[in-house]
């Protein structure tokens, strides 16, 4: 065996590198669903992606509604395995980890005016024909250029970590913003951060609107690409979001950037365009999101409005 688990000296991702295997495929672990949970897996990703403030029992009436007898007990099971909860105050479902050290929210009220002021991360669910895997991406907020993106086949830290390097090696930003999951709270993601002088921001639990434009991305890139695509496993997505995340960067305007591509607001030195786009996003973050979308059909996806993002 090439990587030593118990090696407190060289971490298995460090190891990875020198032996240059991609650390997802070291942690891989075939999970195998039945055909019929992977179709319901299905609709709640599309059910969850249109409404995400729906809980459990609303999401298992919807998909009653469909035509699915299933009771809340399996739409519970599932959506924890997808990693997904609806987006809205809860009191204390959930008991932190009390290894972890939790950090302030420190957004509010700031004015974004730059690239590079802030970035934020999340990670979501992308499902495959016969399976699903979870992506994370990391966001320049001013500017929504995309800075790097990992996909894994489990909700470990490394991938995140991954992700987390391949963006600092492209700069750093002065406050990093993510939700208190437990990849991001983790000691060696928080500790590579404050390694580089950059302040820690987390989102409160359930606070959909403390990290937006992360949120807006993923309904972008669902809609856009991956209902469209079906991607089949792990090189096909590979492949299909490296495409799709080159074009979101580089060719898709932004109606909030002044019909600009998030590629030209980050690499702009023009400070009159910023101001601009400063003012968009002000104006932006003022209107309430909208809590509507088209509806997905068992049968086909229809490409809802992309909004803003």
């Amino acid at each position: 065996m090439l990587i030593n688990r118990k090696d407190r000296k060289i971490p298995v991702y460090r190891q990875c590198e020198l032996i240059g295997l991609v650390r997802s495929s070291y942690y891989y672990k075939p999970r195998y669903f039945r055909s019929d949970d992977l179709k319901v897996m299905r609709l709640i990703d599309e059910q969850y992606t249109k409404t995400p403030f729906y809980g459990i029992r609303r999401i298992t009436a919807v998909l009653r509604r469909l035509g699915h007898i299933t009771n809340h007990k399996k739409v519970a099971r599932l959506m924890r395995v997808m990693g997904l909860e609806a987006i809205y105050p809860k009191p204390r479902l959930s008991k932190s980890n009390k290894e972890h050290n939790k950090y302030p929210y420190l957004l509010k009220g700031m004015s974004i005016e730059k690239p590079n002021q802030v970035w934020s991360s999340d990670i979501t669910y992308i499902r495959l024909i016969h399976g699903f895997v979870y992506l994370v991406a990391i966001m320049d907020w001013f500017s929504r250029y995309v800075l790097s993106w990992a996909v894994s086949n489990t909700l470990d830290v490394y991938f995140c970590l991954e992700a987390l390097e391949k963006a600092l090696k492209t700069n750093r930003p002065k406050i990093f913003n993510s939700d208190q999951g437990s990849q991001f709270t983790s000691d060696s993601f928080t500790s590579l951060l404050l390694e580089n002088g950059i302040q820690i921001s987390m989102d409160g639990r359930g606070r959909v609107y403390d990290n937006i434009f992360v949120e807006r991305l993923w309904r972008t890139v669902k809609y856009e690409d991956v209902y469209l695509k079906d991607y089949s496993d792990m090189r096909d997505v590979k492949a299909g979001l490296s495409n799709y995340f080159e074009f979101y960067n580089h060719e898709r305007i932004h109606q909030a950037l002044d019909n600009k591509t998030p590629g030209e607001i980050y690499y702009v030195s023009d400070k009159r365009l910023n101001q601009t786009c400063f003012a968009s996003q002000k104006r932006l973050m003022s209107r309430p999101v909208p809590t509507t979308y088209p509806v997905l059909s068992q049968k086909s996806v229809q490409c809802a409005p992309s909004g803003q993002i």
